[in-house]
C-alpha cells in the first residue's frame, strides 16, 4: 500500500519552481494560471519570499506545485492506493484521488486563501508549535489560558501546535512550558487557521464549496477533521468547511494510513515536513519526499526495491484488455471532459443518454467523439459498446493516458 500526503501552507519557498521549469509537468502552472488569472509561474520562480508567505499566494503555489509533482509521478506509472492532505493539502489529495476536478481546486483554493486572509485581517491571531508536551497537556494548557486559544494541529508525538489571540497563545505556552513542555515555538503567520478566529472565512469558502461538483474519490483520502477515510462525495463540502475551524488531526490521520495497510509515506509537493512526521509518528513505514525532478528517480528506485512495490506492479500486469476491448487515449495533456451526451460513469460502468446507470450499451461507430481534452476532441477509432469512462470529468489528463473502455468485436477493429 502506498500513501501520498500532499504539504499545506508554510511549506511554500523562494523560487521553488526553478527545478520544474524544464520537465514537461511544468505545463500544469500555465493551465492553472488560466484558471485562476494568476501568473503562477511568476510566483514560483522570482516572488521573494515575503510575497510567497502572503494567505493567498502561499496556498495556491503550494497546490499548484503539489500538482505538478503529481503529475509528474504519475507519467513514470506511479499511482497511490490511498491520500491524505495537511491543511490546503486536503484540496490536493482530493484532486489527486480524482474526487476534485483539476479546474475547480484551483477556483476553491484560490477562494480559500483569499477567505482565510480577509478572516485574518478581521480576526487577527497568530500560532505556535508546543514541543515535547503530550496532547492532553498541551489542551490543559489551553483551557487554562482561559482566552481565545485552541489547538489548531495535532502534528506527531511531542507535537502540537496552538493558534488562537496572541496574548492567549502566548499565555497558554507559558502554562504548556509549566507543564512539561521543553520548547513553545512561535510562527510568523497573522492568522489563527483552524480555530474558531476563522469562522468569517468558513461562513465564504462554504458558499463556494456548495457550488463545486465533487465525484466519489478512486482510492481513500484520510479527512483532517476526523482522521477518517470518506467515500461519498456528498460529505467532502462539509469536511472542508469544518476543516477551517477545527484543528488538523494530521497524526491520527498517519495513524489511520498505517490502519489501511500503508507501508511507503511519499510526500508529494513542496519541502519536507510531512516526511519528518511521518518517520516520528510511524517508525516502520517507510517515509520519503518527492519535490523536485531529481527525487523521481529515488522514488522509484526505493518502491522497486520493495515488496509493496513488486506486489502493486504484479496486480497491475494482471489488468489487461481481451482481445475484443479497447482503450481511447488522450490525444494531447489537459483538463478530460466527457461529451454531454455519455454522463460520467458509475462503478463498473457509464449512465449514458437514453441508457441506464451501468448499462455499458451505449454503441458508438468509428469518429463519434467521446469529450473533449482541452480544446483536443477525443473521438473513438473503434466501433463498438462504450463500457465505461477511465478519467472523470474535470481530470487533467497528460497524452496517452486512457480515457474511455469499448468492447468491440475483432472484425470492428
Amino acid at each position: 500500500m502506498l500513501a501520498f500526503t500532499f504539504p499545506g501552507q508554510g511549506s511554500q519557498r523562494q523560487g521553488m519552481g526553478r527545478a520544474w521549469v524544464d520537465h514537461p509537468s511544468w505545463e500544469v502552472v500555465g493551465e492553472a494560471s488560466a484558471v485562476a488569472g494568476r501568473d503562477l509561474a511568476r510566483l514560483l520562480l522570482h516572488a521573494d519570499q515575503d510575497e510567497l508567505t502572503l494567505t493567498a499566494n502561499a496556498q495556491l503555489t503550494t497546490y499548484v506545485l503539489g500538482l505538478v509533482v503529481l503529475d509528474a509521478i504519475e507519467r513514470v506509472g506511479i499511482e497511490p492506493t490511498v491520500c491524505a492532505g495537511h491543511s490546503l493539502g486536503e484540496y490536493t489529495a482530493l484532486t489527486a484521488a480524482g474526487a476534485l476536478g483539476f479546474e475547480d481546486g484551483v477556483r476553491l483554493v484560490v477562494e480559500r486563501g483569499e477567505a482565510m486572509h480577509h478572516a485574518a485581517e478581521e480576526r487577527p491571531g497568530t500560532m505556535a508549535a508546543v514541543l515535547g508536551a503530550e496532547d492532553d497537556d498541551v489542551e490543559a494548557a489551553c483551557q487554562r489560558a482561559e482566552g481565545e486559544v485552541w489547538v489548531a494541529n495535532y502534528n506527531a508525538p511531542g507535537q502540537v501546535v496552538i493558534a488562537g489571540t496572541a496574548e492567549s497563545v502566548a499565555v497558554a505556552g507559558t502554562i504548556a512550558k509549566e507543564l512539561g513542555a521543553r520548547r513553545v515555538m512561535p510562527f510568523p503567520v497573522a492568522g489563527a487557521f483552524h480555530t474558531a478566529l476563522m469562522g468569517p472565512a468558513r461562513a465564504r469558502l462554504r458558499k463556494a464549496l456548495a457550488d463545486a461538483p465533487f465525484s466519489a474519490p478512486e482510492v481513500p483520502v484520510v479527512a483532517n477533521v476526523d482522521a477518517r477515510a470518506h467515500p461519498g462525495p456528498e460529505e467532502w463540502p462539509g469536511l472542508l468547511s469544518a476543516q477551517l475551524c477545527s484543528p488538523v488531526r494530521w497524526r491520527q490521520s498517519l495513524v489511520m494510513l498505517s490502519e489501511l495497510g500503508a507501508t511507503q509515506v511519499v510526500e508529494v509537493g513542496p519541502g519536507g515536513v510531512l516526511t519528518a512526521l511521518a518517520r516520528r509518528t510511524l517508525p516502520d513505514a517507510q517515509a520519503l519526499s518527492v519535490a523536485s525532478p531529481d527525487d523521481l528517480g529515488v522514488l522509484v528506485e526505493t518502491l522497486s526495491g520493495s515488496e509493496t512495490w513488486h506486489a502493486y506492479a504484479s496486480a497491475h500486469q494482471g489488468e489487461h484488455l481481451y482481445t475484443s476491448e479497447r482503450v481511447v487515449v488522450a490525444p494531447a495533456a489537459g483538463v478530460f471532459a466527457p461529451d454531454p451526451g455519455l454522463a460520467a460513469p458509475g462503478p463498473g460502468g457509464l449512465t449514458a443518454a437514453g441508457g441506464s446507470e451501468n448499462s455499458g450499451d451505449v454503441e458508438v461507430g468509428v469518429g463519434v467523439l467521446l469529450g473533449r481534452v482541452g480544446d483536443n476532441e477525443v473521438r473513438t477509432p473503434f466501433a463498438g459498446q462504450v463500457v465505461g469512462f477511465m478519467a472523470h470529468a474535470g481530470e487533467r489528463v497528460v497524452t496517452g493516458q486512457p480515457l474511455a473502455w469499448l468492447r468491440v468485436s475483432t472484425a470492428r477493429t
